[in-house]
C-alpha cells in the first residue's frame, strides 16, 4: 500500500507508525528529520510485508487532530502488515531507523523515499588534501610534460647546429609519412607485440590457474621464481641470453650443439625472432602471472560453492567466474605489455642490431639510429609520431574494454 504525506510550509518530518497486537494502526507521530527540504515536499513511502524477530515496542501517542492540522499534513491510504527496503546511502531515510524500532514484533516496516536530489544539502568537503598531490605533479612536470614540450618544439626545427636552429615546419613529419621504411618498421613492431601478447597472456593465466589449485608453499616458490627476472636490469637481459645460447659456454648452446640442432641467430631471421620472443617472455611473464593470480584470488569461495552445486565444469568456472574477475588486472597487464613490447629497443639492438637484413628493425631502432647520427630534428618528429601511436592504441583499448553500467531511475507516483 502507499502512504502519502504532503508538507505545506513547515519543517520536513518523518513518519512513525505502530501496529497493535491485531495488526491495526493504533497511532502515529511526526518528528522533524535531519535533512533539509523545500517549501512543498511530497515523499512517497512504499510498504510491503516482512517478519522479523521480536523487538522493543514502546507505545507512541497518536497525534490529535489539532496537531495534524498544525503540521499541515495529509495522511491517506495507510494499512497494516506492509514493508519496504530503503537505501542505506539515502540521508533522508536515516531518521526512519527509529521507525523500525517502534514496530510490533510480527511486522517490520521500512520506507524508501523517492525524492528529487536537489532537496538535500551537500556535505562540505575540505580540498586541502589535494595539496599532497603537488610534489608528484611537480615531478611529472619535470620528467614528463617539459621534455614532451621540448621534443615537440625540436620536431619543427633543423637543429644540426644547436646554436642556429632552422625552422622547417612539418618537413620531418612528411618525410616519415611517405617513407616505406617507417611502414616496414611499424609492421614488424605490431607483429612482435601481437606475438608477445599471444604467448605471454595465455601462459601467464594458465600458470596462475595452476597456482590457484596448489598449496601455499608451491605458490610462494613459483611466484618468487617468476618475478626474479623483473628485477634484472634491461641492459643485462640480452647479455645473459647471449651467453646462454653461446655454443661454447652456454647451457642451451651446448645442448643444441650436442643434439645437432642448427641454431644461427646472427644470420637466420626466424632464429633471431625466437630468441627475442623467448627472452622477452622470460623477462616479463612474471608480471602477467602475478596480476592474474591476484585476480583469481579475489574470487569469493561462495562462487565456487555455487558452481559446484550447479555442476559447472572447469571451463565454465573459468569462463563465467574467474575470467570476469580477472578482467581489470588482465586489461592492465595487456596494456602494459603492449606498450613495452611495441617500443622494444635494448634487447633487439644487443642481440642482432636489427638484423639480419633488417628483419628485426623495429620503430625504436630507427629512432635510435637517428639519435646516434645527431639528426635531432627527425628523431624528435619520429618520437612524437611513436608517442601518438601508443596513445591512440591505449585510448582505443581503454574505450573498447570499458563497461558502462546504465543507471536506471524508477519513479513511483
Amino acid at each position: 500500500m502507499h502512504v502519502r504525506a504532503q508538507h505545506c510550509g513547515q519543517p520536513p518530518f518523518q513518519l512513525l507508525v505502530r501496529h497493535g497486537p491485531h495488526g491495526s494502526l493504533t497511532g502515529c507521530k511526526m518528528h522533524q528529520a535531519s535533512f533539509a527540504g523545500a517549501a512543498v515536499w511530497k515523499p512517497l513511502l512504499v510498504l510491503r510485508r516482512r517478519r522479523l524477530e521480536p523487538a522493543h515496542n514502546p507505545v507512541e501517542r497518536a497525534p490529535s487532530s489539532p496537531e495534524r492540522a498544525a503540521w499541515g499534513c495529509q495522511i491517506s491510504g495507510l494499512s497494516a502488515g506492509d514493508e519496504a527496503s530503503y537505501p542505506e546511502s539515502n540521508p533522508g531515510a536515516r531518521g526512519l531507523e527509529g521507525f523500525a524500532r517502534r514496530l510490533s514484533p510480527a511486522v517490520f516496516l521500512r520506507a524508501e523515499f523517492f525524492h528529487p536530489p536537489q532537496l538535500f544539502e551537500m556535505k562540505p568537503y575540505d580540498n586541502k588534501a589535494w595539496l599532497l598531490v603537488l610534489p608528484a605533479l611537480a615531478i611529472m612536470t619535470c620528467v614528463g610534460i617539459l621534455p614532451l614540450v621540448a621534443v615537440t618544439n625540436y620536431s619543427f626545427l633543423d637543429i644540426f647546429d644547436l646554436r642556429n636552429p632552422t625552422w622547417v615546419g612539418v618537413d620531418w613529419y612528411r618525410n616519415i609519412v611517405i617513407s616505406q621504411r617507417f611502414y616496414g618498421s611499424l609492421g614488424r613492431s605490431c607483429l612482435f607485440s601481437a606475438m608477445i601478447l599471444s604467448v605471454q597472456m595465455p601462459l601467464g593465466i594458465w600458470i596462475a590457474l595452476l597456482l590457484h589449485r596448489s598449496n601455499r608453499y608451491i605458490v610462494s616458490t613459483v611466484l618468487v621464481l617468476v618475478t626474479v627476472p623483473l628485477v634484472v636490469p634491461w641492459n643485462m637481459i640480452p647479455v645473459i641470453w647471449l651467453n646462454f645460447i653461446n655454443p661454447g659456454v652456454g647451457l642451451a648452446g651446448r645442448a643444441m650443439a650436442w643434439l645437432n640442432i642448427g641454431f644461427d641467430y646472427k644470420f637466420t631471421a626466424l632464429h633471431t625472432w625466437i630468441v627475442l620472443i623467448v627472452m622477452d617472455t622470460w623477462h616479463w611473464l612474471g608480471l602477467v602471472v602475478v596480476l592474474s593470480y591476484a585476480g583469481i584470488s579475489s574470487v569469493p569461495s561462495s562462487y565456487y560453492q555455487a558452481a559446484a552445486i550447479d555442476g559447472a565444469s572447469r571451463w565454465q568456472i573459468f569462463r563465467f567466474i574467474q575470467l570476469p574477475k580477472m578482467q581489470a588486472v588482465l586489461s592492465m597487464a595487456l596494456l602494459l605489455r603492449f606498450m613495452d613490447s611495441f617500443m622494444i629497443y635494448i634487447e633487439a639492438f644487443r642481440i642482432n642490431a636489427g638484423g639480419p637484413d633488417g628483419a628485426t628493425s623495429f620503430l625504436s631502432l630507427d629512432l635510435g639510429e637517428d639519435i646516434q647520427s645527431f639528426n635531432y630534428g627527425p628523431a624528435a618528429a619520429r618520437s612524437i609520431v611513436y608517442f601518438l601511436i601508443v596513445m591512440t592504441v591505449a585510448w582505443a583499448f581503454r574505450t573498447a574494454t570499458s563497461t558502462r553500467k546504465p543507471v536506471a531511475a524508477e519513479l513511483v507516483g
